[in-house]
């Protein structure tokens, strides 16, 4: 792969901008979805070499785990959208600089978090009213992903700052990697194959351990040999460090987009919680569904990943009368994709949710969930582009105040509300209800204020 210098820029291309961006999603939507599937392969191991309570014992510590690397995402898109600006400026110094200082930050709350995460799993468990007879085997199991995390989460900032430039196909290479390994090492940990210890639950985390750093060391090999401005070479460890003007725009983009998935995931807490009062079947249920909700997601979130970085770059070249059609790009292809794809779930929803469970009252209760939020997201995703492009411009606190008050003003209380009336299928009506008055509130931000705003460039 050539180093970004020798790329073309994506707002260089000829072609309709939808059809640069289709082309731009399919790599990205695929890394989306085998990031995702290393997870999902060790659900299915999980549920199918152990039993449901393994399985509800990684579906408990999940929401957790998310909540605590939400900082780390939030740096994550302060870092692409001023790499975005800086690569569609094509000033390459200023890239250096973005990167050796969003690597700087990463390790230091990679660190951060999994020494929180590490020490403190099983109280945040007992306060989620995790079921006794999965506590232990949820708490040793979050304690060897949290410890990990340095790993993780360099590995995922350097996915994104090639991302940043263009680049997706480079990172679907190294994802690819990591799902094979994944696929291959995770019966070998779980079983105790070829004289390894056999550490069942915990067996899932060391195989994901392992896959990643194998990938992540495959990936800075690769940028070493391309000689890519990104490779963690002499020239990086030069740009390492804190350049306290730089730290300060991904602070101010990353801190609100942080807070927000905080957001998020305090309310997957929540309706964790709601859902383990049904007993630990509802909980393995709750498991299967996140993770077939996640591979419907990754389209609408790859697309609003698009979009802020197609934006970016429009923005960073000052080519402003770009914005428009990239919006009208994104949202065109969140339905026709997302519509297929929800529309596919439905039709073959039993035999989907059979791959993560056998058991057939489970399998009855997760489908039931399934069916009531699925159509959702794809009004999830048409919010998703218009937040996705006011990222791009570093716009981001009301845009992220919107997203709150739509989880914690909707999707909570009609969750707890319906409950008491509808039992666990109530839980489900808030996703539906809280996306719907998002976009409403999104769509109106966008046109009403963000659209008569001056677009600069921020590095």
């Amino acid at each position: 792969m050539p180093p970004p210098a020798a790329r073309q820029h994506l707002l260089d291309d000829p072609r309709p901008i939808w059809r640069v961006m289709a082309l731009f999603l399919l790599p990205l939507m695929f890394s989306n979805v085998l990031q995702a599937l290393s997870s999902t392969t060790s659900s299915i191991y999980l549920g199918r070499l152990v039993g449901v309570h393994a399985l509800a014992a990684v579906s408990a510590i999940f929401p957790v785990i998310f909540l605590l690397i939400s900082f780390i995402i939030g740096v994550a898109s302060g870092s692409t959208v001023l790499i975005g600006q800086a690569y569609g400026a094509r000033d390459y110094a200023k890239l250096k600089e973005v990167a050796g200082t969003t690597l700087t930050l990463t390790v230091v709350l990679a660190a951060v978090v999994g020494l929180v995460g590490g020490f403190f799993s099983e109280p945040m468990l007992r306060l989620l009213a995790t079921p006794p007879d999965i506590l232990a085997a949820s708490s040793s199991y979050s304690q060897i992903v949290f410890f990990s995390m340095p790993v993780l989460f360099v590995y995922i900032i350097y996915t994104t700052f090639l991302r940043g430039t263009g680049d997706t196909q480079t990172p679907l290479y190294s994802l690819i990697l990591g799902t094979v390994l994944t696929l291959v090492v995770t019966p070998f940990f779980i079983l105790g194959w070829l004289g390894l210890p056999r550490l069942e639950t915990n067996g899932a985390a060391v195989a994901n351990i392992v896959s990643n750093t194998l990938a992540l060391a495959a990936l800075l090999v690769y940028l070493a040999r391309t000689k890519n401005p990104l490779a963690f070479d002499r020239d990086m460890i030069a740009h390492l460090g804190i350049r306290w003007n730089l730290a300060w725009q991904i602070v101010r983009i990353g801190v609100p987009t942080g807070i927000n998935v905080i957001m998020v995931s305090l309310s997957e807490i929540a309706v964790l919680s709601f859902v383990n009062r049904f007993g630990s079947s509802a909980t393995a249920a709750y498991g299967a569904v996140n993770q077939i909700v996640s591979y419907v997601q990754f389209p609408a979130i790859s697309i609003g990943i698009a979009v802020s970085i197609f934006g970016s770059q429009a923005i960073g070249a000052q080519a402003l009368d770009r914005i428009g059609k990239i919006v009208r790009a994104g949202v065109l292809l969140n339905y026709i994709i997302e519509g297929v794809l929800i529309l596919a779930c439905y039709a073959f929803s039993r035999h989907i949710i059979s791959l993560f469970i056998v058991d057939p009252k489970t399998v009855a209760i997760a489908q039931g969930l399934l069916h009531i939020t699925l159509w959702s997201y794809v009004i999830f995703g048409n919010a998703r582009v218009l937040s996705g492009m006011m990222l791009a411009s570093g716009a981001v606190l009301w845009p992220t105040v919107i997203s709150i008050v739509s989880i914690w003003g909707v999707e909570v209380p009609v969750a707890y509300l319906l409950m008491q009336r509808l039992g666990l299928d109530g839980v489900w009506y808030g996703y539906p209800a809280a996306f719907i008055v998002g976009l409403l509130l999104q769509l109106g931000y966008y046109k009403l204020v963000w659209k008569r705003r001056p677009l600069k460039r921020l590095v």
